[in-house]
Formats: structure tokens, C-alpha cells, sequence
């Protein structure tokens, strides 16, 4: 059974544009009527959405062209389909697989097969456009997994790859190993302004949409961690990258780690745990939004054996709360990444889900995985149910604005004005 269930039309064959033109206007229209829209801002009652060529084309109430197909979604609210802004299609959950042992033992066929489901779950989980921040040993991996999903042959959501990480030398390589030994990597080392340079500017051209850097890592003296490249070594690579119009994400843990790779001019900084108050108005000011990835550092405790409302919370969950707080109340742009990879593809939501735990009101969390989330990472084509948005479109039993649990209820799946999902027609769920 093919996964895809078209509703609109595919790509229009080659014609002159006067042609081209008049095919475009003759696409197929369809007509979703939900019982409420969340549109990125707000909830709307009685709204439906037309959409066309894979785009918006329009909103409001009692809208329906004439001709048009009409797909009812009663008893659901319609919204934009989620971000997941860090993921890694090519882990799968570490109480399964150490991550050592996926990267240097397990063959990258395999890694790319299992990555295949995962791309599927995840799009089933609602989740339209991931950022994928590192193959984590499988070279560009991630470039292949995207092509083969624009091109049509699995399902999976709209991806913005980065290729391998950058590293400093030594400071990431699996452990533990005779230092005779060069051990293959799970990122790209490169030190010093010329070799960052060529690193970025290589990268880029193997399919790289985003640069990732490790601002800091676990290499200090007892194995803490520190920072890892200066302010004008992390300058460097923002500047290669945006002189391609691309954008740099910084790993940072530490406060010193942050601050460097705020002052260089990322645009997102994941994880943030030793994030301090100061640090925080920095990244405010310097407007560079804050991938928290709360749900990443839950599953590690709980497969170190924490039982989660049960025992009390380790120390790293209290200051990770902590933190979190701190961001929020200094005004950082919050957007949803979990680290997916270290837990379960498909379990995405899990993340929203804790940033309301740690503190974020409802309808603000569900923003940081819709609208606000997407214009954090310079993606104005999606995020919002409006006219001229791509059709990546969402419905869940309940109501989002209020529950965020709601966000599990996915009952329909549409990307790009394809129907991938749909729990209320027979015949169109997962094959």
C-alpha cells in the first residue's frame, strides 16, 4: 500500500508559464472543516481552511469554493503541524543502544533503515519539519534521508540537516579507547579560524542547511564540562555560514559555553542548563532563542534508574528546572527541541508536555512548537494557519490551548496539502 494519500495534485509538468499558470489556477481545492482552528495566535470557532497546490489559500468562516472536496474533521481542532527544532533521525533511544556502540558498531545501512521509521513515526506524531542536528557517525546520512522523503519514497517530515557536528579535536570521540588508536568520530574535529573556515564552507557544500558547533563539552580536567572554541573562533563559523544566508545552532551547556556562542551570533542555543540569569538576559537582548531540550535529560536519569514520581528528582532535574525558569523570566525566545534519538521518535510531544511542567503556560508552549518556534528559526512559510502558509496542517481530539495533552490525540496529518494521516476515513491511517 502506498504511505501517501494524495488530496492535491503533485508538480505540474513542464509547460510554458502562460500554461503553467492556468494549471495551477485548475488544481484541485480542498476544504477542511475542524469544530476550531488554532491558528498560531489564537483559537477560531467555526473557521475552515482551503487549501491549494500544497499552499493556504484561505481561511475564515464558511469558506468552500465551489468544486472543492470537502474533508470533515468534526469534533477537532485544526492546527499548524509541530516543530520538532533538535532531533537525530539516526539514534535510537540509548537504554536500547549506547550511543558509543551506535556509532562505531552498528553498519550504516542499518542505521539508515531504522532512520526510515523513525522519519515516518515522527511525521505520524504531527510533527511536519524537524531540524536535525547531527548523524552522529553516519556521515551525511541525513542529506540522503532528505531527499528521499522530498522525493516521494518514504514518508517524513520536512527536514533541515546539519551533517556532523564541529567539534574541537579531542573532545568528543567515543572514551575509553588505548590512545593509540584514532577512533572514528560522531562529529567533525576542526580547530583554529582558517580550518573552521574550510570545515563550515565543506560541510555546506555535502547538503549542510544549518551549522552545529559544540560551544562546550565533557573535557575538563574531572570530565566536567567546559568550553571548547574562543569568541572569534565561534565568529568564524557564524560568519562563513551566514555569508550563505545559513544559520549556526551552538551545543552549550555551560554558562561560559553560552555566553561565547551568544556573543558570536548563533541563533539558537540547545540545552542551556547551566544557563544563569545574566546569561540569559544576554541571549534576550542578542535575541537568540533557547532550544531547552528538558526531555532529553529526563530520559537519561530514568535509565539510570530514577523512577520518576516516585523517588525524589536528582540534583541535575532540579537545576535544569532551575535554569528553565531562569530563561523564562528573563524573556528568551523559548522553541520546542527535545534531542529526540536519546528517546523514542514519535514520542515528540513529550517535550511540550514538559515545557508546561517546568513552568511555561499552556498556550505558550504550544507556540514555541508552532509559530513561534518556526520564526525563531527564520521559517515564515510555516507555523501559522493563514493564507500563503504551506499546507502543513495538524487535527487533534480536544483542545490544545488549554490541555497540551491534547497534542497525543493526532487524528489527522497533512504536509504540504498531502493527506499522510487521517483516523476518521477508512482505509487512510498507517498502512
Amino acid at each position: 500500500m502506498r504511505y501517501l494519500l494524495p488530496v492535491v495534485a503533485g508538480a505540474l509538468a513542464l509547460a510554458p508559464a502562460a500554461a503553467a499558470a492556468q494549471a495551477r489556477a485548475d488544481a484541485p481545492i480542498v476544504v477542511l472543516e475542524p469544530a476550531q482552528v488554532f491558528d498560531g495566535d489564537s483559537l477560531r470557532t467555526g473557521w475552515t481552511v482551503v487549501v491549494q497546490q500544497g499552499k493556504i489559500l484561505a481561511v475564515g468562516p464558511g469558506a468552500r469554493p465551489v468544486g472543492a472536496r470537502v474533508v470533515k474533521l468534526p469534533g477537532l481542532t485544526l492546527l499548524p503541524g509541530l516543530l520538532e527544532a533538535h532531533s537525530h533521525l539516526l539514534l535510537h533511544p540509548y537504554n536500547e543502544t549506547p550511543w558509543t556502540d551506535q556509532v562505531l558498531k552498528e553498519p550504516l545501512a542499518l542505521r539508515v533503515a531504522r532512520a526510515t521509521n523513525h522519519a515516518r513515526n515522527t511525521l505520524w506524531a504531527g510533527f511536519t519539519t524537524v531540524r536535525d542536528l547531527g548523524t552522529e557517525g553516519a556521515a551525511e546520512a541525513d542529506v540522503g534521508l532528505k531527499q528521499a522523503i522530498n522525493q516521494g519514497i518514504i514518508p517524513g517530515p520536512r527536514m533541515l540537516v546539519t551533517t556532523r557536528a564541529i567539534v574541537a579535536t579531542g573532545t568528543y570521540a567515543p572514551k575509553g579507547f588505548d590512545p593509540r588508536w584514532d577512533i572514528p568520530q560522531g562529529a567533525e574535529e576542526a580547530d583554529g579560524v582558517e580550518e573552521l573556515t574550510k570545515v563550515v564552507r565543506r560541510q555546506i557544500g555535502k547538503g549542510a542547511d544549518w551549522v552545529k558547533v559544540y560551544a562546550d563539552y565533557r573535557w575538563g580536567a574531572h570530565g566536567e564540562a567546559a568550553p571548547t572554541f574562543s569568541v572569534e573562533e565561534l565568529t568564524r563559523i557564524v560568519e562563513t555560514a551566514r555569508s550563505s544566508n545559513r544559520f549556526v545552532v551552538a551545543h552549550a551547556t555551560t554558562a561560559e559555553g553560552m555566553r561565547r556562542a551568544i556573543l558570536a551570533g548563533v541563533k539558537t542555543v540547545d540545552h542551556g542548563d547551566e544557563g544563569t540569569p545574566e546569561v540569559f538576559r544576554l541571549m534576550a537582548e542578542r535575541g537568540v532563542a533557547l532550544c531547552p531540550t528538558l526531555a532529553a535529560g529526563d530520559a537519561v536519569e530514568q535509565y539510570r534508574g530514577w523512577k520518576k514520581g516516585t523517588d525524589p528528582e536528582p540534583d541535575d532535574i532540579k537545576a535544569k528546572r532551575a535554569s528553565f525558569k531562569a530563561a523564562l523570566a528573563a524573556g528568551v525566545t523559548i522553541c520546542n527541541g527535545s534531542d529526540v534519538g536519546v528517546f523514542t521518535h514519535g514520542d515528540n510531544a513529550r517535550e511540550i508536555e514538559m515545557l508546561v511542567e517546568y513552568g511555561m503556560p499552556v498556550m505558550a508552549a504550544l507556540k514555541a512548537a508552532t509559530s513561534g518556534g518556526y520564526r525563531a528559526l527564520g521559517l515564515i512559510d510555516r507555523g501559522r494557519v493563514a493564507p500563503g502558509q504551506l499546507a502543513d496542517l495538524i487535527a487533534v481530539a480536544g483542545n490544545p490551548t488549554t490541555d497540551i495533552h491534547a497534542l497525543r490525540q493526532i487524528r489527522f496529518v497533512m504536509k504540504g496539502g498531502d493527506v499522510f494521516r487521517n483516523d476518521l476515513e477508512e482505509g487512510k491511517t498507517r498502512p
